[in-house]
């Protein structure tokens, strides 16, 4: 019994480290937290199927869907934005079936780190205007909350944030997110900027309120190469935790089942109106810390975070959280995603001197930032999503290095 309660306190334990990014992404994206909480902890449920509760993971929201999702909800709308995050996950199906027939190879001829960098660090900048504009306390072109009051409540936000990441110690080190928004909504609460109506007026138990998904092809078309980076965060995702339990979970239970149950998290997540979930470093990070190998902590955390997705009260607090709280880590937030897809690039030692790799990066980035968009009637690509494809496609047709054209300098094969 004493055993059984140290397993649930580790698994409570988890979900507090997962916590404030879990819900973040839809605090940002304007779905329902509770909605976020319910689909992360069916998506881990439904990956333990798929894996034979073998591998210590826990699935939460996806930040690399943030740009995507924003775009799609003013677009089509919330039920065609499901429809889309729902056919995502289908992307996880297509890598773990390539996996499956020629292993990594394949995945590591068609992305490699040329192709992954600048979409990753695309995922960070394309929202970088919207960081910067909810730290000011603008919305639509609209000053929402006084430019002094939401400077300074993002400043103690970001500050607070990157002050645990840097300096904090064990635990405490892997919720700077938590820590950021808590001391950000408690200046708030003393500023008198926090609507607690809405918090009082809230039921304590809610069942949470489904969105009917509706069918919308150009939106599911606009999501489906958006899950290319984070199906290939999975691979390291997976990679990562075997390192620290000493196990290498690509062979058992097997890479593509793995990717098969993170796509089928995604497409349940997407269903039911949650933001699509992925592996999470800071429960790695809490993984190697504490040393509990057990997978059924994180049974455990799916389990509670379920339970804490029919708290009406809890979820009406975090929807008053004031929007430059949120702004302040958002600026912090989205400069280290784009800081990882730098590091990927630094990592495998891809050589910009090489007209090749040059063009396929600048290309990217420039399409990305400066929200080119291809058109076809109804359907647009844009984004993230027109960023992954453009990469594949130069990556596919532009010479390695046993083609030339017309004496032009010769590009490399990554």
């Amino acid at each position: 019994m004493f055993q059984q309660v140290k397993v649930a306190v580790s698994g409570a334990q988890i979900l507090f480290v997962a916590f404030g990014a879990l819900v973040l992404v839809p605090l940002l994206t304007g779905l329902n937290p509770a909605m976020a909480l319910l689909g992360a902890g069916l998506g881990t449920l439904l990956f333990q199927l798929c894996t034979g509760r073998q591998v210590p993971i826990f699935l939460g929201s996806s930040f690399a869907f943030i740009g995507p999702i924003i775009y799609s909800m003013q677009t089509w709308g919330q039920g065609a934005t499901m429809f889309g995050l729902f056919f995502a996950g289908f992307m996880y199906f297509v890598f773990a079936a390539i996996v499956k027939w020629r292993g990594m190879a394949l995945v590591n001829k068609l992305l490699p780190p040329v192709v992954i960098g600048p979409v990753i660090m695309i995922i960070g900048l394309s929202v970088a205007g919207a960081a910067s504009n909810m730290a000011m306390g603008r919305a639509g072109g609209q000053q929402i909350m006084p430019y002094e009051t939401s400077l300074l409540l993002a400043a103690i936000s970001l500050a607070t944030t990157i002050a645990v990441s840097i300096y904090a110690r064990g635990m405490f080190k892997l919720v700077p997110i938590l820590a950021g928004v808590t001391v950000g909504y408690i200046a708030a609460a003393f500023m008198g900027v926090v609507d607690f109506a809405k918090v009082a007026n809230a039921p304590w138990f809610a069942a949470p309120v489904f969105h009917s998904p509706e069918v919308n092809w150009a939106a599911a078309l606009f999501m489906l190469p958006v899950a290319i980076a984070p199906a290939i965060e999975h691979i390291g995702g997976v990679m990562a935790i075997g390192g620290v339990t000493g196990k290498d979970y690509t062979k058992t239970p097997g890479l593509h089942r793995t990717l098969a149950g993170d796509g089928l998290g995604v497409c349940v997540a997407g269903l039911i109106g949650g933001p699509p979930v992925t592996t999470y470093a800071e429960v790695t990070g809490a993984v190697m810390i504490t040393r509990n190998f057990n997978p059924v902590v994180m049974t455990w955390a799916a389990i509670f975070a379920i339970a804490m997705a029919f708290f009406g009260k809890f979820n009406a607090l975090l929807q008053s959280i004031p929007m430059p709280v949120m702004g302040g880590i958002m600026v912090l937030l989205f400069g280290t995603i784009a800081s990882i897809g730098l590091k990927t690039l630094i990592e495998a030692k891809v050589d910009l001197m090489e007209p090749r790799n040059l063009v396929i990066i600048s290309v990217v980035l420039t399409a990305g930032i400066g929200g080119l968009e291809l058109k076809f009637g109804s359907f647009g690509l844009v984004g993230v999503g027109l960023c992954s494809v453009l990469a594949l496609i130069l990556n596919l047709i532009l010479p390695g290095k046993s083609a030339s054209h017309d004496g032009i300098v010769e590009g490399q094969d990554i």
